[in-house]
């Protein structure tokens, strides 16, 4: 390894790690102490809030002067961990060795390991730009880098949008954004979109002896969840591959169904709850249009029995698609800052369609696997934290974006 983590940056890591901000909690705890940080070395920060404020993005401007620059993003919100067995407090920000796995018995090889729930996704990124905070303000590099930290990416990507519409209207205009999600800092420059859906059925109840008056909300939400397999099996069979990805092609999904209240009653209600996952060139809007158009034709005979029947649509969230290329300047640099000659797909959504689609070119790389993010025992290697570190403390010395 060429590079060795800065105890600072560990520290960081450990102590942004050890605070509890899963998606269903306020994160105002560590947006404060990002803030603060950063008021202790002269910057000042803006804060974006959610309705009720009890959430906050963070952006912040480390070079004051300068032209705009990057953007070195993240979100601050984890996955929740109940029901899971881990092995060590999820909190606990502990650090273990673990034997490498390309160790054999004479070796013996450790891989020191952080340990705790958002260590790989993806605390432990905004842990190390804060703690080279410093480099970058005293940078004599051309242009400024800018922090953009968000609230409930994990629950939909909500928070960035207010944090771009503001950036927006401060006539920030940034030249390029790098995410630091996990890709084992090999730059990522494409993910599906997640589009996701709740439709709620209203039927007519009777007794189960008397079907023919009434209109069973349960048979018709499983005709909609037909549609969808059959989209999903469409997909599969007839979609253009996009190589690259673990599955090259669309997916539709039922996550969730809800309905009946006895054996003995046809149901009035029914719920449930679906997805689409639409590769960069497989447009979401016409997958769900299709899905409302199958629900509105299945309404006509539902009606004539109880007029008041039928489906209703409610959107869950909607991330979009990314899509860039191995020749977009910010990828070039990223792969220089990374010494990786590679680029990747990744299969999990990020803030990055967001940001491209706002005019800014992006790209995703960051630390540690998404195949240790969301699980029990969550970690990132000291070794990828050390790769980043040696990455962000490239950019700031970075005299041009090509």
């Amino acid at each position: 390894m060429s590079h060795v983590l800065s105890p600072r940056s560990l520290e960081l890591a450990q102590t942004l790690v050890r605070m509890n901000t899963v998606s269903a909690n306020s994160n105002l705890e560590l947006i404060d102490f990002a803030r603060d940080h950063l008021a202790g070395l002269g910057v000042r920060s803006r804060l974006t809030y959610n309705a009720d404020k009890t959430k906050a993005n963070l952006f912040a401007t480390l070079g004051a002067g300068k032209k705009a620059g990057v953007i070195v993003s993240g979100h601050t919100d984890t996955v929740p961990w109940d029901g899971q067995d881990w092995s060590v407090d999820p909190l606990s920000a502990i650090v273990q060795d673990w034997p490498a796995d390309d160790a054999d018995a004479e070796s013996a090889r450790v891989e020191p390991r952080l340990y705790g729930r958002g260590a790989a996704d993806m605390k432990s990124f905004i842990a190390i730009a804060l703690a080279n905070a410093e480099r970058f303000i005293e940078s004599d590099s051309p242009f400024a880098v800018h922090f953009a930290f968000s609230y409930d990416e994990e629950v939909g990507c909500f928070g960035v949008r207010e944090l771009i519409a503001d950036m927006k209207d401060q006539g920030i205009k940034p030249l390029a954004c790098i995410i630091g999600e996990p890709t084992l800092m090999i730059p990522a420059i494409a993910h599906k979109g997640v589009y996701r859906y709740k439709c709620c059925v209203r039927g007519k109840e009777a007794h189960s002896s008397l079907t023919p008056q009434s209109v069973n909300a349960i048979e018709m939400a499983a005709r909609v969840v037909g549609k969808l397999r059959d989209m999903a099996e469409g997909f599969e069979r007839d979609e253009r591959r996009y190589e690259g990805f673990d599955v090259p092609f669309s997916t539709a999904s039922v996550g969730q169904f809800h309905g009946g209240i006895a054996d003995n009653v046809v149901p009035r209600d029914a719920e449930f709850r679906y997805e689409f996952r639409n590769l960069p060139t497989a447009d979401a809007a016409r997958m769900q249009k299709e899905v409302a158009d199958y629900a509105s034709r299945t309404e006509v005979a539902m009606k004539k029995v109880a007029p008041d029947a039928g489906f209703s649509f409610e959107t869950i969230c909607e991330i979009p698609s990314f899509l860039s290329s191995a020749d977009e300047p910010v990828t070039r640099l990223a792969q220089r800052l990374a010494k990786e000659s590679r680029t990747t797909l990744v299969a999990f959504g990020t803030e990055a369609g967001l940001f491209k689609n706002a005019g800014i070119p992006t790209v995703v790389c960051g630390p540690g696997s998404i195949t240790q993010a969301h699980q029990p025992d969550e970690y990132v290697t000291l070794e990828q934290l050390a790769r980043c570190e040696q990455f962000l403390q490239g950019l700031a010395a970075a005299k041009e974006i090509r």
